[in-house]
């Protein structure tokens, strides 16, 4: 029996893990893996399944390599950018192996649309002997996830299913099992110990023979799979993964008879045979796939190994964009340049005129902000008063280290205090590098209170323990904000809404030796920049913990107004915090407050001329 269901591709792999049998769940939120984690909450309780949002995707990856080494079945969520923390323990656990099941959901992002990089983890995949599953829909990712379960337990290995932004957060028609979740049987005998589980350099030349069979074993399963499919007769051959497959389908229509089809859907280990018998009824390949050259190397390796008179189309030769997310119209243009260069009359047509960007009207400028009533934007500015001050008493210039979160958006206009940004927890061991060539200058860094839990003590540490005179601003507005709001160890609340122990930031600190160390209310700019100036000028690690609350989720009791016969029209507001719920007029070239002001009386401090004042709402 099954049903229907319209459902985005995150909530298919979560249902498809439910009906794999799935016992333990862990992650860490990105975009655009985060749904997934958050679909099997919902189910958690009912269905006996222990899920946790855990403090970075090492550690996620780590409680579920305990689980997998008891027997369970496990599920790992993570973006790709996470899979760069949790490589560690997964290059090694590829030798080891488990005795459950593990399965990483990793959520690459071509454009990017979220991220940092455009990584690709098919490759990552390549390099770790990790077999990946590129589903190219809901219902393949739905699928593949059973499978993933499915060849994780029977080979004893780690899986990666493998999505993509268009995959995870497109919704379309699935096919499910017609029943609810099950309630999730008890793991089966526990933890057996065994020399398996200690790996030492011996332990792994004698796994890594095994590792290498497996992927020979992969490989021949994988060929035979519909997942890697052929469809179509022409003498044109293309192959594509994901949802670039979808593309080209789209991109072909009305010439199906041109193009024979070749779709893969297990890329790693690359299933050869039917690649091979796919290939020999072809004498020239058009290569369609995002991000790194990944298809395409394996098919000129196969091509050469075989020595088969195939000549290929892709990234390598210039015919298709090496970076960037794809679409219809991007797929069109490669093939068409492509069968024109081997002398084929015939040509796609796409299906509204592509209009040049020359020609297209500009559009209006969005720049991202800080939302409304921000605690960050208070942090930003008593700081770059301090620094401002400094510089004119001083000669002395302050770099401010950024970090990966919603503060990250400091570096904007009018603010401009995050001069670095390179991934989560940088930021405080970039500003040490920075105070040990840049002498004369203060240091400081900006870290969110779910990022210092992720990467962030360990760069702490690091700043005491080498007499790093960097400030570092803990910006604590009790959530991880940017990917939706869950939890972490600093609230006292679980992934499944248990109460627990709340780990203060300040008590962490000042156990790792920091000797200044204040936690101060954001509501207050004077306490802000009198905390962000003695912090500066301490010698040594100094931190201060800004405590606020996210104006994404909290509905505030103030608004403010502006009264005009004290407003002077000099726009100082609009000009020194880019608050977007701050604008001036145009018929009258003053400040206007709208609709979407928390009140969080940051313009009222600043304002010059005392015009603004914060009201209460009315209930």
């Amino acid at each position: 029996m099954s049903d229907k269901k319209l459902l985005m591709g995150n909530e298919a792999i979560a249902l498809g893990a439910m009906e794999a049998g799935v016992q333990v769940v862990t992650g860490y939120p990105g975009t655009p893996s985060t749904e997934a984690l958050e679909t099997i909450l919902r189910h958690a309780d009912r269905c006996g399944i222990y899920t946790e949002w855990s403090s970075n995707e090492k550690v996620a990856l780590e409680t579920a390599v305990g689980a997998a080494y008891s027997g369970a079945k496990a599920l790992v969520t993570m973006k790709q950018v996470g899979l760069n923390v949790a490589s560690d323990p997964l290059m090694s656990l590829s030798y080891i192996g488990v005795k459950g099941a593990l399965v990483l959901l990793v959520a690459d992002d071509p454009g990017p649309h979220s991220s940092q990089t455009e990584q690709d983890t098919r490759a990552f995949g390549h390099f770790a002997n990790i077999p990946v599953l590129d589903p190219a829909t809901p219902q393949e990712a739905y699928e593949l996830t059973k499978l993933a379960f499915e060849l994780s337990h029977e080979f004893e290995i780690p899986v990666i299913l493998r999505t993509t932004t268009r995959v995870s957060h497109s919704c379309a028609d699935v096919e499910v099992a017609a029943t609810e979740p099950a309630p999730i049987k008890a793991v089966g005998e526990g933890f057996v110990k065994d020399r398996r589980w200690t790996i030492f350099p011996r332990l792994t030349a004698e796994r890594h023979p095994w590792l290498e069979s497996v992927q020979v074993q992969l490989s021949e399963r994988f060929s035979s799979l519909s997942y890697n499919s052929v469809s179509g007769i022409g003498k044109i051959g293309i192959i594509a993964s994901g949802v670039s497959a979808l593309y080209v389908k789209e991109a072909v229509r009305g010439l199906e008879e041109l193009f024979t089809l070749f779709r893969v859907g297990t890329v790693y280990p690359f299933p050869e045979k039917a690649a091979l018998s796919f290939l020999k009824g072809i004498d020239r390949l058009i290569v369609v796939e995002e991000l790194d050259p990944y298809l395409e190397e394996q098919i000129l390796q196969l091509i050469g190994k075989a020595h088969l008179p195939v000549d290929v189309y892709g990234k390598k030769n210039g015919f298709f964009p090496v970076s960037g997310e794809y679409n219809v119209d991007i797929v069109i243009d490669g093939i068409n340049s492509a069968i024109a260069d081997f002398g084929e009359t015939s040509h796609l047509s796409h299906a509204s005129p592509v209009i040049s960007r020359e020609k297209l009207p500009p559009l209006p400028g969005r720049a991202p902000t800080l939302c409304a009533g921000c605690m960050h934007r208070t942090v930003f500015y008593a700081f770059k008063q301090v620094a401002k001050q400094l510089k004119m008493d001083s000669q002395v210039d302050t770099i401010f280290s950024g970090d990966i979160g919603c503060y990250t958006l400091g570096n904007a206009y009018p603010l401009n205090t995050v001069d670095t940004c390179l991934c989560m927890g940088a930021g405080i061991s970039i500003a040490g590098g920075l105070f040990r060539t840049n002498p004369g200058t203060k240091n400081v860094a900006f870290i969110g209170d779910s990022t210092f839990f992720h990467s962030g003590i360990p760069a702490v540490v690091n700043a005491v323990y080498n007499g790093a005179d960097i400030t570092l601003a803990v910006l604590d507005n009790r959530t991880t904000a940017m990917t939706g709001h869950q939890p972490h160890p600093g609230i006292g609340l679980t992934a499944l809404g248990g109460v627990s122990k709340a780990i203060d930031i300040a008590d962490v600190v000042r156990s790792c030796g920091v000797g200044f160390v204040r936690a101060v209310d954001t509501d207050s700019l004077e306490d802000c920049v009198e905390a962000a100036k003695e912090a500066m000028e301490f010698e040594g690690p100094s931190v201060i913990v800004f405590k606020g609350k996210c104006a994404g989720i909290t509905k505030s009791d103030k608004y403010c107004i502006i009264k005009p016969e004290n407003c002077t029209g000099c726009g100082f507001c609009v000009k020194q915090l880019g608050c977007p719920a701050l604008t001036l007029s145009v018929r009258e070239d003053k400040p206007l407050i709208q609709d979407s002001c928390s009140g969080c009386g940051l313009c009222a401090q600043i304002c010059p001329s005392g015009a603004i004042r914060i009201k209460e709402v009315k209930i």
